[in-house]
């Protein structure tokens, strides 16, 4: 025989319907004769249970090819696809940027049906290795819920991340760095002495955060549409909250942010820098968009308070000393906070039953800072400020 003539296995069966046909086993020597024949025997057991081998070889040629097209990422686009919808347009783009920069590049092209452990714990301690751990936690929780849409597609049978307990690093969870109503005479010393080298609006922005204490991005993403200066109101709509922006059962309240009249000068003389603008506080390269969320955090740090406060800690510094030394009840200062009740039957009537409460309590505490500021300026290098008797002597 020529050396370029070709030697193939092949096996002759008639079909159901009467026609003869043939299977190809492969070539002569890669099948060897033992292959060979272990290939014919399980089509006969094929044919014995009445299982046609040509449409069983076809059938097992098309699942193949499924499971090699239906990549991690292809499955991954398409459970985001589904998602998107009740997601807010900030999560939706965050969520797709996340998996484009830190799970595609690893796992995107291998079908989901053959990543193993390994190929998850790698991804997750490459993004580990960077210092980022809440964002390798978070999309440890992603990739879970990715494997568990595959699950129900029919494409692969395990959630791999299910059985992830303890791959990643643990961290000692705290809450957010803040200073105590006792640090607050010095605080608001350092920021009197710093504001001549921020931007007005900087400063504004911080001054706000210590009298209305809405989160962060709350307050930097308020448009001036919100605001009504003339009769002193200002309204966040649901959804901008928290609570608003949850997939399950959002919170569909409108938040009130009380005003002392204080912090009203503080939105007017902003109008007069920013009114122009959609946002309370543009972004200074490109206006159309608000301020950086790190700015106020780069802030602080330049005063010398890195590590020990945030913008939640205005929070944190309000919630604590309006309670303890103004003597406000938990449910007030809670629900100012834009904070709902356990009991969601009640959370709109508590709501509206506490909004006078709220708007007296709200000048208090701004009077309060007030005064202890005053007594900054009147008393240069003082240490300490003395507290009135009770909270109705400012009431």
């Amino acid at each position: 025989m020529a050396p370029t003539v070709s030697r193939i296995w092949r096996f002759k069966f008639v079909q159901a319907n009467g026609k003869e046909s043939r299977l190809t086993f492969g070539p002569y020597p890669e099948i060897s004769f033992q292959d060979a024949r272990g290939k014919r025997l399980e089509t006969r057991r094929l044919m014995l249970q009445g299982v046609d081998p040509a449409k069983h070889r076809d059938a097992n040629r098309r699942l193949v090819a499924d499971q090699l097209a239906n990549t991690f990422e292809k499955i991954a686009r398409e459970w985001y696809a589904n998602k998107v919808p009740t997601w807010s347009e900030h999560t939706a783009k965050n969520m797709i940027q996340r998996l484009e920069a830190d799970i595609f590049p690893m796992l995107g092209r291998m079908p989901i049906s053959e990543i193993q452990h390994r190929d998850v714990i790698a991804t997750l301690r490459k993004i580990e290795e960077r210092g980022a751990n809440e964002i390798a936690k978070r999309l440890k929780a992603v990739v879970s819920q990715i494997f568990s849409y595959a699950i129900q597609c029919g494409l692969t049978d395990r959630n791999l991340v299910v059985d992830m307990k303890d791959v990643l690093k643990t961290r000692r969870t705290g809450h957010s760095p803040a200073i105590d109503a006792d640090e607050l005479p010095a605080f608001l010393a350092a920021l009197a002495s710093n504001e001549a080298r921020m931007f007005k609006p900087t400063r504004i922005a911080l001054r706000l955060m210590l009298l209305i204490f809405v989160r962060t991005s709350e307050l930097i993403e308020t448009p001036w549409s919100e605001i009504d200066l003339d009769k002193g109101e200002w309204l966040i709509p649901w959804q901008r909250m928290k609570r608003g922006k949850l997939t399950v059962n959002p919170d569909m309240t409108n938040h009130h942010v009380c005003l002392s009249r204080q912090a009203l000068a503080l939105l007017r003389e902003l109008h007069a820098i920013t009114g122009g603008r959609k946002y309370l506080f543009p972004n200074q390269r490109d206006p159309k968009k608000p301020m950086s969320n790190n700015t106020l955090l780069v802030t602080l740090e330049r005063m010398g308070y890195k590590g020990r406060m945030t913008g939640h800690g205005f929070r944190a510094l309000a919630m604590s000393t309006i309670k303890e030394r103004l003597g406000y009840r938990h449910e007030v200062v809670d629900r100012q906070l834009g904070h709902a009740p356990k009991d969601k039957v009640a959370s709109a009537c508590d709501r509206a039953k506490f909004l006078e409460e709220r708007k007296v309590m709200m000048q208090v505490w701004a009077d309060y800072v007030e005064a202890v500021e005053g007594k900054i300026i009147q008393q240069p290098g003082a240490h300490g400020w003395v507290e009135p008797v009770c909270a109705r002597d400012y009431r």
